[in-house]
């Protein structure tokens, strides 16, 4: 049984989280944990853990904007494979995270041996999907492929903008000037064949989930 230097643990609920980890803690002692409830914090961990085997990610925490967190961290981070663990479980959503680079999707359903299974199964270079789930024929995503073509503090400016905030504040928590944060959006602009920073979080929106009731 292959056990893991570092695994990455992006979820926002607590208990789960927790369950999650002690359980699998039993199973893989010699592994370090890294947790993460946001995406600042996600992508603080990914940057600090490069080396990391595997990324568990829910594809809802604060600031994830759906498959965007997904695909960004396949795209800046190839070298670490990605296990989606969600309370969706559709076949749509299964679908596109696999289609946008994941490795295994893991319903918060599945009891712990199966996660365990599913984790044990990426680790070994393969693919894992629920039990049942049939896939729907690929659909090319162009605004997948742009999201992925922008840099990491391209991309930081793009969520920044999706939060609402305006340059000046931008440049200030960024610590740059607002004529390099003004530079940043001309080329994310381009690289999303978009207008405006509106346009642009219209156009990440595609990326959001389909809305459910996950109670």
């Amino acid at each position: 049984m292959f056990q893991p230097d570092k695994i990455i643990v992006a979820d926002d609920h607590p208990l789960f989280r927790q369950a999650l980890l002690e359980t699998l803690k039993t199973r893989m002692p010699s592994s370090a944990w890294y947790q993460a409830e946001t995406v600042e914090q996600l992508n603080e961990a990914l940057l600090a853990q490069q080396d990391a085997d595997l990324l568990l990610l829910d594809l809802n925490i604060p600031g994830a904007h759906g498959f965007n967190t997904l695909i960004y961290a396949r795209n800046h981070y190839p070298q670490i494979p990605v296990v989606v663990v969600s309370a969706y479980e559709d076949n749509e959503t299964i679908a596109r995270a696999m289609e946008f680079g994941a490795s295994g999707f893991v319903p918060k359903s599945t009891p712990v041996e199966d996660i365990f299974l599913a984790i044990q199964t990426v680790l070994s270079g393969e693919l894992w999907t629920p039990q049942g789930f049939k896939s729907p024929a690929a659909e090319h995503c162009d605004i997948a492929v742009r999201v992925a073509s922008l840099t990491q503090q391209q991309h930081k400016i793009l969520m920044m903008f999706a939060r609402g905030l305006q340059n000046k504040q931008i440049a200030y928590d960024l610590d740059v000037t607002e004529a390099t944060i003004k530079a940043h959006a001309t080329a994310i602009f381009k690289k999303l064949n978009v207008r405006n920073r509106t346009q642009a979080v219209i156009a990440i929106g595609q990326l959001d989930l389909a809305e459910q009731n996950l109670s």
